[in-house]
């Protein structure tokens, strides 16, 4: 009897290695959603008052159609006078309308966002990229921005920046894509628009980041169809247009205003260096802001910011860690080196000449409006250097693979591979285990344990006083009250409206002292004697007066328990006490 064989068609070597390729692109893409959505509602251990502040405005629209302060569909959100860019509130409508006002919901659209963003990492990278190189620098570019400190860190934050970061990979791609498929111009229009209303950084870079995608294809641009210029014209100044406008006026200038290098205390400084002799020509607004630019600026590329000591900020990265893995310290100032020298000389070809200068654009431009403030090198407004970092990483370890023997190149892949892996676990571990034990208060938790308690309370007493030592109580207590049943179930616009409101503007920034019962107090005023006094003053003016009353007292760390009785201790996950609640006796 003959057997008979079941003939399976042949695949070519070359169809092979693609399914391989998108087969393990796919699981990049998996890991890299998981790092971003595993316990991301419970680390960073809270969310801090920028997070609330977004999820109250998007719940606030949600609700009423306009913002906490009362505003229609605005284009710029007033918040506590930092003026917060709209795209990352409005996309976090729909989220909130799903999930409720909830710590998943607010930072959910930023792990989609990162999510996105190794995607079109490797998109970009195989667009703007030749050679047969090309798909293993992609390859590696996404397993970098999937799994490096700088982008996993502040995937898990609900970041306007992250929106930005997204928006511009996005639009380069589509803008490198349109120039061979005309159709796909207005979403590069689209995206690129958008990243100047997603975070400030972007306010600057975009533009001058655009400015250099269309001197250096420029031919290309002429051939294209005039109509469809037209429109794609039309659209970036749909977004950028109003942009420049808004700039025009303090408001949209205030975040900046904060942040700048000239200060108020630079200036004297400036002027005591007159008095003490130093010329004019040398001590001066204009070389002292220079000078600093250019430190700012350089500081950014250094070793010390990259790769051990990372940002300042607690709230952005691990202190004392740094932003990219230290393996990659050596391949990053080697695809430094590579990309500058593809730029320079002419001989490397037309298209990798012009590959390179769109990379070097990207990595020269992306540090300019962080370099412009006080704080630089600064992880947040620097963001827009992603996927950079990765970029050349990538392009120094394959161009060292390349230049080592065969024999050698899949050991040294190998070591490469398992060394990473160690960095990975041991940064998983500092960050889940001990960040969010460490750095509870930077995160400003405890919030939402003591709204818990107020608010089971709340009916009993006359009124509330609070602290404000950890900054913007009366956001808080908003946020965490709206999912409540009772006695307090707060609607967006109960606050709106209500009539014991009192807001006020004073050093540049919109402070809250009083809404329903609620009163909030400086910390400085919360003393013993006050507190035996039944009187507390509030910094706008008036009193707060519990002489007759039934008063609750939320107080910071400390201890009132000899004249008013403590009810409940909340603690920072360190153990140390963030917030002690007290009754007048």
């Amino acid at each position: 009897m003959v057997k008979r064989q079941l003939l399976l068609p042949k695949v070519k070597p070359g169809i092979m290695r693609v399914i391989k390729n998108h087969l393990l692109l796919l699981v990049i893409i998996g890991v890299s959603f998981a790092l971003r959505i595993y316990q991301v509602s419970s680390m960073p251990p809270a969310l801090n008052w920028d997070e609330v502040s977004i999820g109250y405005n998007a719940y606030a629209l949600h609700t009423t159609g306009a913002d906490e302060w009362g505003k229609s569909l605005p284009t710029l959100f007033r918040a506590y006078g930092d003026y917060k860019l709209p795209v990352y509130v409005y996309l976090t409508v729909p989220f909130i309308a799903v999930f409720g006002l909830t710590e998943f919901a607010v930072r959910l659209p930023s792990v989609l966002f990162g999510t996105l963003s190794v995607l079109f990492t490797y998109l970009l990278i195989r667009q703007l990229l030749r050679g047969e190189r090309k798909t293993a620098i992609a390859i590696m570019c996404a397993a970098l921005m999937a799994t490096e400190p700088w982008s996993l860190f502040t995937s898990r934050v609900a970041l306007e920046a992250n929106a930005a970061v997204f928006c511009v990979i996005a639009g380069t791609y589509f803008f490198l894509k349109g120039l061979r498929t005309i159709n796909y111009l207005p979403f590069a229009s689209l995206f690129f628009g958008l990243s100047v209303w997603s975070y400030n950084s972007a306010r600057v870079f975009t533009p001058l980041f655009l400015l250099s995608l269309l001197v250096i294809y420029r031919k290309e641009i002429i051939k294209i169809n005039r109509k469809l210029s037209v429109f794609c014209l039309l659209l970036i100044g749909v977004f950028v247009v109003p942009m420049f406008s808004q700039l025009a006026n303090p408001a949209g200038r205030a975040r900046y205003s904060e942040v700048q290098i000239i200060d108020a205390g630079t200036l004297a400084q400036i002027d005591e260096a007159r008095g003490s002799g130093c010329p004019r020509i040398q001590c001066n607004k204009v070389t002292y802001t220079l000078s600093r630019f250019a430190k700012n600026y350089i500081s950014h590329f250094g070793p010390k910011f990259l790769f051990t000591d990372g940002g300042s900020n607690y709230q952005f990265s691990i202190p004392g860690r740094g932003l990219l893995y230290l393996v990659n310290l050596p391949f990053f100032y080697i695809g430094l080196v590579i990309i500058t020298s593809w730029a320079l000389k002419l001989r490397n070809g037309r298209e990798r000449r012009r590959e390179s200068l769109v990379l070097l654009s990207w990595l020269l431009l992306a540090p300019i409006a962080s370099s412009l403030t006080r704080e630089a090198p600064h992880v947040l407004r620097s963001i827009v250097s992603l996927p950079m970092p990765m970029v050349l990483s990538a392009c120094g370890f394959i161009w060292v693979v390349d230049k080592l023997k065969k024999s050698l190149r899949l050991v040294t892949i190998m070591i490469y591979i398992i060394v990473v892996l160690m960095l990975f676990e041991n940064y998983l571990i500092s960050y889940f285990n001990d960040y969010g034990v460490i750095y509870s208060q930077s995160w400003q938790y405890g919030y939402k344990e003591m709204t818990d308690f107020v608010k089971e309370n709340y009916a009993e007493y006359d009124n509330v006083v609070v602290s404000k030592k950890y900054g913007e109580p009366h956001e808080f207590l908003l946020f965490y009250g709206v999912n409540s049943s009772a006695p307090w179930p707060w609607k967006a616009r109960d606050y709106q409206v209500d009539p014991n409101l009192n807001r006020f503007y004073q050093s540049n920034w919109y402070w809250v002292d009083q809404f329903a019962k609620f009163y909030f107090v400086n910390d400085w005023e919360l003393t013993e004697d006050r507190v035996r006094e039944n009187q507390f003053a509030l910094e706008s003016g008036g009193v707060v007066d519990c002489k007759d009353k039934k008063c609750l007292l939320v107080a910071s760390d400390q201890d009132f328990s000899k004249v008013w009785k403590k009810l409940m201790t909340v603690n920072f996950l360190d153990g140390k006490p963030a917030f002690e609640i007290y009754e007048n006796k």
